[in-house]
């Protein structure tokens, strides 16, 4: 097939790169450090916002769009934010473009200066809060729950598919309250959602827990993440929830009436997901031949191949595989039926093997004499011989079983990746040598987390929500600590 990939063992960042380029994912595209989605990786993304768009409206939240131009003054009116962004913005100076005086190319008409900068945008809080101001009046009008599916640019200058790109796919949630304890629900409720769909539909188990100060959205009083280990013992921000307190809201001058007839400054969240996701799912799950879709988020569910000598067989196959085909849609589950005469049985596994197809079904003469189906798991690469008679609801618990199965592996991965760390040498040569989540403490200041980080490249994750309170000594300093924190290597 010529379609070799890296070993994991071998080169795990290079394993990652060709796994997205093969599996038909992403590419690289003529806009340096923008990436190509393709339409197998923008199904399984779909999929993903099928999912959580559900989560979102069934926790009240409505979609709204805003622009993807923010006025330079904007940013100016939050300090941490702009600070936070500063390094990362694209503006936009210019409208404009005119012939060269030659007549041989373009160039950027200087007549055609804007009077007010406008930076693309790397998030939408400042944009979202001004139009906010006109929305909200009394305490009538919150809360107010909306979300927004968009693009985003972060100018970034080392990129990697999916991961890390200057411009990426996300959702960002943005809601107003009236109260700071309401404001605080709403931020642990979207992680909560967040978790559960890393978990249920990705099939990837993930640590709830609150940022320190130095890791925290640029603006926010508090961030909320869910962190999960990928299999080369890095860890992965796979979602983020913020309680922004009231400084986008006295920024931006947004205020309500409340029900005593005063002024008040209204509360702020904001959450969101990118396409990150997609790079956690690849490197979570897949092995050296390609990618382990989990059922719940495969475009491709089951795929039927038949396999066969003569038109005549193929012929009598072919309604024998549209039988199956539809008996599975009709309990919901997507189908291929691969007939292409342009392709041998064989190179067909192979090309499904490496998308990551939950079920391949092969079909061939003799199954047509004893009424049976081979059917392969792409998580185990076990083979089963099965009956055709209630072959649906057969393969419909197989999938459950390989969605299961898939976050099993990678929550006993993840557990057995997972150490304590009592003193600075441990520390660093868990890191070394194991790679994983370290539980260890620290003294609580900005300064140490900031030199850990600098003489291992590992920082605090996150302080976890189920944290019980334990005394004992900062691995660096030895100043009291009261509680240990995760710390790993991250992307």
């Amino acid at each position: 097939m010529g379609k070799e990939i890296t070993s994991r063992a071998a080169n795990y960042s290079e394993w990652y790169q060709d796994l997205v380029i093969k599996a038909d994912l992403a590419e690289n595209s003529a806009v340096r450090g923008c990436m190509v989605i393709k339409p197998y990786g923008y199904a399984i993304w779909e999929k993903m916002q099928q999912a959580l768009d559900k989560m979102f409206k069934d926790t009240g939240h409505s979609n709204a769009y805003f622009p993807l131009f923010i006025p330079k003054s904007f940013f100016a009116k939050e300090a941490a934010h702009i600070e936070g962004f500063a390094k990362e913005c694209a503006v936009v100076t210019h409208y404009r473009l005119r012939n060269t005086k030659d007549g041989k190319g373009i160039e950027v008409d200087p007549d055609a200066k804007l009077e007010e900068e406008l930076i693309i945008r790397p998030t939408s809080e400042t944009i979202i809060w001004n139009t906010y101001r006109n929305w909200i009046q009394s305490y009538r009008d919150l809360p107010l729950l909306i979300n927004q599916w968009a693009n985003v640019v972060r100018w970034e200058m080392r990129t990697r598919l999916f991961l890390r790109t200057a411009e990426f796919l996300w959702q960002e949630g943005h809601t107003a309250h009236a109260t700071a304890e309401e404001a605080v629900e709403e931020t642990r409720k979207m992680l909560d959602v967040y978790a559960e769909f890393a978990e249920k539909w990705m099939g990837v188990p993930v640590i709830k827990g609150i940022k320190t100060a130095n890791e925290r959205f640029a603006g926010a009083v508090d961030t909320f993440c869910i962190e999960a280990l990928m299999q080369d013992g890095k860890a992965l921000q796979a979602g983020t929830s913020h309680f922004l307190g009231q400084n986008f809201a006295k920024a931006f001058d947004v205020k309500f009436t409340n029900k005593q007839g005063v002024q008040e400054y209204v509360w702020a969240t904001s959450w969101g997901v990118s396409t990150r996701l997609m790079g956690a799912l690849v490197m979570a799950h897949s092995d050296d031949d390609g990618l382990v879709l989990p059922p719940k988020l495969a475009p491709i569910q089951v795929v039927i191949i038949p396999i066969y000598k003569t038109d005549e067989q193929l012929a009598l196959l072919s309604d024998y595989a549209l039988n199956i085909k539809k008996s599975l849609e009709n309990r919901g589950i997507s189908v291929k039926f691969d007939n292409r005469d342009t392709h041998k049985p064989g190179w067909k596994f192979a090309e499904y093997e490496l998308k990551g197809v939950p079920v391949r079904i092969a079909v061939g003469p003799r199954d047509l004499e004893n009424n049976t189906v081979e059917v392969a798991r792409r998580d185990t690469k076990e083979k089963s011989s099965y009956q055709v008679t209630d072959l649906d609801i057969k393969i419909e618990n197989l999938l459950n079983q390989i969605q299961d199965n898939i976050y099993n592996k990678a929550l006993n991965f993840r557990d057995n990746s997972t150490w304590k760390a009592d003193s600075f040498e441990e520390f660093v040569d868990i890191l070394d040598n194991k790679g994983g989540f370290v539980y260890a403490h620290w003294d609580g200041t900005t300064e140490t987390e900031l030199k850990i980080k600098e003489l291992t490249k590992a920082t605090i994750r996150c302080i976890t929500l189920d944290n019980k309170p334990e005394d004992g000594k900062c691995i660096l300093t030895g100043n009291p600590s009261s509680q240990r924190v995760l710390f790993a290597r991250a992307y």
